[in-house]
C-alpha cells in the first residue's frame, strides 16, 4: 500500500487567567478562562509508512524538531486512535514548558493528522475531544486544546471538552509579543491547591464578560497573577517596563513568559519574538 501522510497546524495558545474544574472524567475537567491562539505554533505530521493501517502493537517513529522524543499526551490520542504504529514528528518554533500550550498543540495535531492520515473517520468535535481528554488525563493542561481548537481568543465559558464544554471569545486581531525566561512546571501547579487560584480566575471571567475587548483580557490577566501569586521576579519586571512605556502585557499561564499587545515589549527594550493572533484555529494544511 502506498505511504499515507497528513500534516496538521495548530496554533500556539497563552492563557491570560483561569480557573480549574478537575473532574474523574477528563471530558468534563477543565477551566474556565481566557487567552489568545497564535500563528506562531506546532505542526504535526503523521505517516503510516507500509503498515496497511498503522493498527499494530508495533511503536512507529517519534520526534520533535527532528530529534528523537515525544509527547505523553500525544502518545495517548495516537493509541486511542490505533495510530502507535505510525511515524510521527512533531516541529514547533515555541518555547517548550512555557506556557505556549505545546503538549495540547501536539495532541491536538496528532488527532487531526493521525485521522486524516489513516482515514479514522472521527469528526473533528470528536477528536478534539480526545487530544482534550488525553491532555487532562496527562496534567499537563485544562483548557489549551478547545482553545486552539477554535483560533483567534477564546473565552472558555464551561470547562470540558466540545459537547461538555461552552465557549465564546473576544473578537480581535493584533500582533502579539513575546519572551520567555524559563519553565515553570505546570503539572506542580494543577497537582497543588488551586483554590485562591481559582477564585481569582473567576473574578477575571466576570469582568472579561462584562467588557470582552483585548485591553480588559491584558489588565485582568495582570491582576490575576498577582492575586493567584503566579508572578515570578523576571515576569514582574518586564511587566513594569513594559507599562511604564506605555504598553499592555500579561504573564503566560503557566509559564516564565511574557506576551505583549502590539510593540509592547519592543518599545520596552526587549528583542522578543513577534507573531499575530491566530485567526482560523487547528487545521489540517497542504502537504
Amino acid at each position: 500500500m502506498s505511504s499515507q501522510r497528513a500534516t496538521a497546524f495548530v496554533p500556539g495558545h497563552v492563557t491570560a487567567f483561569f480557573s480549574a474544574h478537575p473532574a474523574d472524567d477528563p471530558s468534563v475537567a477543565g477551566s474556565r478562562g481566557a487567552g489568545v491562539t497564535l500563528t506562531d505554533g506546532v505542526t504535526v505530521t503523521v505517516s503510516a509508512g507500509d503498515a496497511s493501517d498503522a493498527a499494530s502493537d508495533e511503536t512507529g517513529s517519534r520526534t520533535i524538531d527532528g530529534r528523537t522524543g515525544s509527547v505523553g499526551a500525544a502518545e495517548d490520542v495516537l493509541a486511542e486512535l490505533d495510530a502507535v504504529a505510525a511515524d510521527v514528528a512533531v516541529e514547533t518554533d515555541l518555547p517548550i514548558g512555557a506556557g505556549f500550550g505545546v503538549s495540547g498543540a501536539a495532541a491536538l495535531g496528532a488527532a487531526l493528522a493521525a485521522n486524516a492520515a489513516l482515514d479514522r473517520g472521527r469528526s473533528e468535535n470528536e477528536l478534539v475531544g480526545i487530544a482534550h481528554a488525553a491532555e487532562v488525563g496527562r496534567g499537563t493542561g485544562l483548557g489549551d486544546v478547545v482553545a486552539q481548537a477554535r483560533g483567534g481568543a477564546p473565552i472558555r465559558l464551561e470547562p470540558g471538552a466540545p459537547g461538555v464544554g461552552e465557549l465564546d471569545a473576544v473578537p480581535a486581531a493584533a500582533r502579539v509579543e513575546y519572551v520567555t525566561f524559563g519553565e515553570l512546571s505546570t503539572e506542580a501547579v494543577l497537582g497543588g491547591d488551586t483554590a485562591a487560584l481559582s477564585a481569582a480566575g473567576e473574578d477575571a471571567l466576570d469582568r472579561l464578560r462584562a467588557d470582552p475587548r483585548l485591553p480588559t483580557v491584558m489588565a485582568a490577566a495582570r491582576r490575576f497573577a498577582r492575586e493567584a501569586d503566579l508572578l515570578v521576579s523576571e515576569v514582574a519586571d518586564a511587566l513594569d517596563a513594559v507599562d511604564e512605556a506605555g504598553g499592555e502585557a500579561a504573564m503566560a499561564m503557566l509559564g516564565r513568559t511574557v506576551f505583549a499587545l502590539g510593540s509592547g515589549l519592543s518599545d520596552a527594550g526587549y528583542e522578543p519574538e513577534v507573531c499575530r493572533i491566530d485567526a482560523a484555529g487547528a487545521r489540517l494544511v497542504e502537504q
